[in-house]
């Protein structure tokens, strides 16, 4: 093989690389702001990790029914306004992200998955569990990886007692 195709190809994959990283903080700074959905939430910032005609939806039964389907950045800010209240939707709220995949297409597109963990506590005292499926479409635009399509699918949820108890660990003696 020539250096000349060599370099191509190293070239091509260190982009592939770049791309999966940059849409990895992407969705990394999406969920820290979700995590702390407040008065004094950056919405701006928030809304600008979409494209500006992304679409945002709840899909299954349970999470269409709950959350609908949002088009267009100016309608996700909007959404995501909601959720800021005072005293804040959320006393508490960790996303936790597994079994990443990431596929980047030559065209500036990319497809990713996720299986999320979420606890919350809510400013009612009540505490949930859920966990869902995303599946999210990314584009970059000048440079910048957004959201482009955000796909939530709900695989259990159900209502929990308060986290994070003073009881001690129950480990083996």
């Amino acid at each position: 093989m020539s250096d000349r195709k060599t370099l191509r190809r190293l070239e091509t994959r260190l982009a592939r690389f770049e791309a999966e990283h940059a849409i990895r903080a992407c969705m990394n700074r999406y969920m820290v702001l979700c995590d702390a959905l407040d008065a004094a939430s950056p919405l701006d910032e928030l809304a600008g990790l979409f494209t500006k005609d992304a679409i945002w939806e709840g899909v299954g039964d349970k999470y269409r029914d709950t959350f609908g389907r949002i088009e267009g950045r100016a309608a996700i800010r909007a959404m995501f306004a909601r959720y800021i209240t005072e005293p804040a939707h959320f006393a508490l709220n960790v996303h936790f992200l597994t079994s990443e995949l990431i596929s980047v297409a030559p065209d500036g597109s990319a497809r990713a998955s996720w299986v999320m963990l979420q606890t919350s506590t809510f400013a009612s005292g009540a505490s949930h569990l859920n966990a869902a499926r995303l599946s999210v479409d990314f584009s970059r635009s000048k440079g910048v990886w957004r959201m482009a399509r955000f796909r939530t699918e709900n695989l259990f949820s159900r209502p929990v007692d308060a986290w994070n108890k003073a009881e001690p660990l129950p480990v083996p003696r």
